[in-house]
């Protein structure tokens, strides 16, 4: 049986994102790959997807397409009401584990919550409860379903309107994660990018909470990490995360990044992945951000082996690749939207 996903990931990431699908799914069809979402059709289960690249993933109920589609109205929503009742759509809306007792409707435009009369709500709200089973709970459901549209008049894409239900319901990140940490998908997509192998000896340079560490550790199977955090906050924090694992498995130093050759060997790291401070320079301190940014990179080299990887993530900062010394080698720059903000994964390579 064919299931009919609807995912969304950090804005940037479409082509790594089409390649992991690929690869980690047999025989399935990529519907639309849009910036920030991909809607692909697989047969198999939520359930065994495992994926962690996304930040939330629906089943699509139904889906239209047209060259343009009008800001969301009582007209379309009708419309995926009726598809949805002359299609697969009823299986879709009905097939709920039995943790799922409530629902909430959820109308989005553009990415931004929009309203719609009330007579239509409830009108859409006993459709599904009829159909599901369900109960209607506004206010702290176990599930939503979204009717969502979005216009791609920046690409050759049709616009599109989907009824779909949410599968993953957590909070938002920023209520979630510590200030500044970042968000899990995130970190498992930068440990993905910097091909970590079991055997790897990996730093995160700048780990603050752990992000980067945990996601090694939980889905990369790596034996030995190295941290390293300034911040006594974040530090400990971190320590109490790792507590249970082994010394020799996780290794955190609580210093500045730049003591750390001290403490490590030379030529001792197959793979850096990590998150500098990106934000703290202001455009008066140009002269301050650049002897930074040297200093990072020279440290780097004295850390890694020949042939050893970094994945950064940064500023989207022109300045920032002036300061990249000799050896280093730039395999690929990915522009992001992260919170709201510009800023480029980097992979490099070191070349002696």
């Amino acid at each position: 049986m064919k299931n009919l996903f609807y995912a969304s990931f950090i804005p940037g990431l479409q082509d790594f994102i089409a390649v992991v699908i690929k690869e980690r799914l047999c025989g399935v069809r990529i519907h639309k790959l849009l910036d920030g979402a991909v809607i692909f059709e697989t047969e198999t289960s939520y359930d065994k997807l495992n994926f962690f690249c996304f930040n939330n993933i629906f089943a699509v109920i139904n889906i239209l397409e047209e060259d343009r589609i009008e800001i969301p109205s009582e007209e379309y929503i009708r419309m995926h009401i009726h598809s949805a009742a002359t299609t697969d759509g009823e299986r879709v809306i009905a097939d709920n584990n039995k943790k799922i007792r409530t629902f909430r409707i959820v109308i989005s435009n553009e990415n931004k919550p929009a309203s719609i009369d009330e007579k239509l709500r409830i009108e859409a709200e006993s459709f599904i409860s009829r159909v599901s089973g369900l109960k209607v709970n506004r206010t702290l459901p176990d599930t939503e379903f979204w009717f969502l549209y979005r216009r791609e008049e920046r690409s050759m894409e049709r616009n599109i309107s989907c009824f779909m239900k949410r599968l993953t319901l957590r909070p938002s990140w920023e209520k979630t994660l510590q200030k500044g940490e970042l968000p899990p998908p995130l970190a498992w997509t930068l440990c993905r990018l910097s091909n970590l192998a079991h055997s790897d000896t990996v730093l995160d340079s700048f780990c603050g909470y752990g992000s980067i560490p945990n996601a090694a550790f939980k889905y990369f199977h790596i034996t030995k990490f190295i941290a390293c955090e300034k911040d006594e906050k974040a530090a400990l924090f971190s320590a109490e995360r790792f507590k249970k694992l082994k010394n020799k498995q996780f290794t955190l130093h609580q210093c500045d990044f730049f003591g750390l050759t001290s403490l490590a060997d030379e030529k001792s790291i197959d793979a850096i992945v990590t998150d500098p401070p990106w934000g703290f320079f202001h455009a008066a301190d140009m002269d301050e951000k650049s002897a930074f940014l040297k200093k990072m990179f020279e440290t780097f080299g004295k850390l890694l082996k020949d042939g050893g990887r970094i994945v950064l993530l940064y500023a989207n900062d022109d300045e920032f690749l002036k300061a990249l010394p000799a050896g280093f080698r730039l395999k690929e720059k990915i522009p992001i939207l992260l919170s709201g903000k510009k800023a480029v994964i980097y992979r490099f390579i070191l070349v002696t």
